[in-house]
């Protein structure tokens, strides 16, 4: 040991410094932060560390597993989490719950609760996962930390299948909106073998395709800014006609207590409506302080939660049963409100298409020959997504029944990302120091949504088949 007074010598500090180690995350962070200023052999009351060891941009380096420049954009605040993460979850979900309480009862309104209370400790086990392994920094990386290779294949399959099914989604919301918006309106067509109703959603799909072609992603994120305006023009819409009753509407409908038939398809809808947590990992990434996200979460969830609760009871009491799957088609036509309404369903779509494919065209990119130019890799994207974007617009019009359709992917798909694989990953990374409350609650929630998943996919699949067999008989 160096007499006091004594500065000791780089050797002697990384010797004596190898022998703690951290297990968690925010430990290593906490070392480092201290290594800055003492180390465990210059430390004499005060006195700062002579060591030239601990430079501050290798011990960060080391310590969260991130470069330098990563770290100096990672400056979102806290606020600004919250407003991203709830535009992330606000989508076609907000459209759906009206439809879902009616159906199901106003007593699912604790469903919708729980499931939202639930998907949001499932984002904070996301971040987490990501505090265990700073390396990770994306929804598959965390796959396969947790059960390797497998469990990376086994995550990008579930992000892309509901990628696809969610942009199907979509596409049956602007052929059903886009007909409306028109109704009324004579439009001459050419008389080709689709009928008007679909020719208008190809040529707004085709409008859209050039999107697929950005690589600039401050214009994606344009494109977001733009879809969280159109989620507020339609929650105003709605209320506005609730407050002033527009068309005559009054919110005086009787909603029914339980219906626990319906249990399983409605679980499925309110599921996808807090399906957002493939991209939870990025804005994990994106924060200036990462240990406050599980605090973005709790308000993210909790006013997503509040937005469609109170939405869902307004439209089920202003239409009762004659509430449509989309509300906006329930609103009074030709009224200047349910035009602003119909209009922002419209454009919801078209802003989605770009921002939905980009995680599927980034994983393309990397995995083109390092030869090819960047001209060929963008040619590449453009033409492998206008592919993709037109065949979801064939299986739109060929399936176009949207509460079926939704409540498929969110017991399919959605339960699957937002509550069991997440849960399933944090046991596995934490399974040495996981308590055996917290081991219980996890596996409960597996076995539950794992439950839902099942009976969901029953229920919605075979009201679909049954919805395209009475289709085809007519």
């Amino acid at each position: 040991m160096p007499m006091k007074g004594k500065v000791c010598s780089k050797q002697d500090c990384l010797n004596l410094t190898n022998q703690f180690t951290c297990t968690e995350a925010v430990h290593s962070v906490n070392l480092g932060e201290g290594c800055l200023n003492r180390c465990d052999v210059c430390l004499e009351e005060s006195k700062v560390c002579g060591c030239d060891h601990c430079d501050i941009n290798e011990v960060k380096t080391l310590a969260t597993g991130e470069d330098v420049e990563q770290q100096s954009h990672a400056d979102s605040s806290f606020f600004h989490c919250v407003i991203n993460m709830s535009g992330m979850l606000i989508g076609l979900g907000q459209l759906s719950t009206p439809y879902a309480l009616e159906n199901g009862g106003w007593a699912t309104v604790f469903l919708l609760v729980g499931l939202g209370t639930i998907c949001g400790y499932s984002s904070h086990l996301l971040g987490k996962c990501l505090e265990k392994n700073p390396k990770s920094k994306s929804y598959t990386d965390i796959g396969e930390t947790a059960f390797g290779k497998k469990g990376k294949i086994l995550a990008a399959c579930f992000i892309y299948l509901e990628i696809f099914m969610a942009l199907v989604s979509y596409t049956i919301s602007l052929h059903d909106n886009l007909i409306t918006v028109f109704t009324g309106t004579r439009i001459q067509l050419p008389k080709y073998v689709l009928p008007p109703s679909q020719l208008l959603t190809v040529i707004a799909v085709l409008v859209a395709l050039p999107s697929l072609w950005l690589r600039d992603l401050s214009s994606i994120s344009f494109l977001s800014s733009g879809g969280i305006l159109m989620s507020a023009l339609i929650f105003m819409s709605v209320v506005c006609t609730a407050i002033f009753g527009f068309g005559g509407v009054k919110a005086n409908k009787t909603i029914p207590v339980l219906h626990l038939q319906k249990i399983p398809a409605i679980s499925g809808l309110y599921v996808f409506s807090y399906a957002g947590h493939i991209v939870f990992p990025n804005l994990y990434k994106s924060m200036k302080d990462p240990s406050k996200f599980t605090k973005v979460s709790i308000a993210s969830f909790a006013s997503v939660t509040a937005l469609y609760a109170s939405l869902a009871f307004t439209g089920a009491k202003l239409f009762g049963p004659q509430v449509n799957p989309q509300i906006t088609l329930s609103m009074p036509q030709h009224h200047f409100i349910t035009k602003i309404a119909l209009w922002a369903t419209v454009l919801t779509p078209m802003t989605k298409y770009a921002l939905e494919f980009a995680p599927f065209a980034i994983q393309l990119e990397h995995n083109l020959p390092p030869s090819m130019s960047s001209r060929m890799k963008l040619i590449t994207r453009g033409i492998v997504g206008s592919i993709l974007l037109l065949l979801i617009l064939v299986l739109a019009l060929s399936v176009p029944y949207f509460e079926h359709v939704l409540s498929l992917t969110g017991s399919l798909v959605s339960v699957c990302i937002c509550i069991i694989l997440p849960c399933a990953f944090y046991i596995k990374i934490s399974w040495a120091c996981i308590s055996k409350p917290i081991l219980i609650l996890n596996l409960l929630l597996i076995a539950f949504g794992t439950l839902i998943g099942i009976l969901g996919t029953i229920s919605s699949a075979a009201s679909l088949v049954e919805s395209l067999l009475k289709r085809h008989s007519t």
